[in-house]
């Protein structure tokens, strides 16, 4: 009898410290007259705003990709599969747009830092090939001064900050609403390396090219040009969702290491002077 009165109270006091517990959790969310706690409800509110917004990009994304009459491809290329053919513009598009309305405060900032640091412009602007080759003006923050000089020599300090954490990249964003560019693929490079490549080559502009790309995600700078030329035309031949969204998670992770920013013997990347099959 006494045994069951000890389970008894024990029990109980188990109950009690659970409901203590319970009610402490319970207390972040809710104040003491049983109302929601403000905090949390504005948190709730923000994300709620927050996912309303990234709906309406996504939503924005597939009207555009149904009303652009240029193709993310060329005509010889034949897309891998569905995600290529119909899902990558819409959610490229939608992602970017959704990018630049979250993150227009930093853009802000790191425009007028550039205008502060380095004086006008503050866009880098420069012409590379795209798809099929056609060449687009593509737009960064600029991170070197003006004037003659090598790039080690222009690139300043404030400079090599925005390329470590590529906050230089950000205006791509706006290449990509456009349609000059995709948010992974090839990565644009110069105008003077058209007829340079190989054949096999010449397949990385059978694709928009990309704010980032599968070498860039592996090794960013640091990759030597026959690699990263091979990781190009390996990439076009097989396009798919779980691809670039490894691409992209990659691409963060290397960013936050901070590795590869520049290649060993340039400031930037080594020019390419040609394939080894040319």
């Amino acid at each position: 009898m006494f045994e069951d009165y000890d389970k008894m109270r024990n029990l109980k006091k188990t109950i009690m410290l659970a409901m203590a517990g319970a009610s402490d959790h319970t207390s972040t969310f809710f104040n003491g007259k049983g109302k929601i706690n403000p905090c949390m409800e504005i948190m709730a509110l923000l994300l709620k705003f927050i996912v309303i917004i990234f709906s309406l990009c996504l939503g924005a994304g597939a009207i555009v990709s149904k009303l652009e009459k240029k193709k993310g491809w060329v005509k010889e290329h034949k897309p891998y599969g569905f995600y290529e053919r119909e899902l990558k513009r819409p959610l490229d598009f939608g992602l970017s747009l959704f990018a630049i309305i979250i993150l227009w405060p930093v853009m802000l900032v790191t425009a007028i830092l550039v205008k502060l640091k380095l004086g006008s412009p503050i866009l880098f602007k420069q012409e590379r090939p795209g798809l099929g080759g056609k060449v687009f003006t593509i737009m960064k923050y600029r991170t070197m001064r003006e004037g003659v000089g090598s790039d080690e020599e222009r690139l300043t300090d404030f400079g090599k900050k925005l390329r470590a954490t590529s906050l230089d990249e950000l205006p791509e964003l706006i290449n990509i609403i456009k349609g000059d560019m995709s948010i992974s693929g090839p990565r644009p490079l110069l105008v003077d390396y058209l007829d340079r490549y190989s054949e096999e080559q010449k397949h990385r502009h059978d694709v928009r090219p990309g704010l980032t790309s599968l070498s860039a995600a592996k090794e960013r700078n640091l990759a030597a040009w026959e690699d990263r030329l091979m990781d190009d035309v390996k990439y076009v031949k097989k396009i798919t969702f779980f691809g670039d969204l490894k691409i992209l998670i990659d691409t963060v992770k290397i960013v936050f290491k901070k590795r590869g920013i520049s290649s060993p013997t340039s400031a930037t990347m080594e020019y390419f002077t040609g394939s080894e099959e040319n």
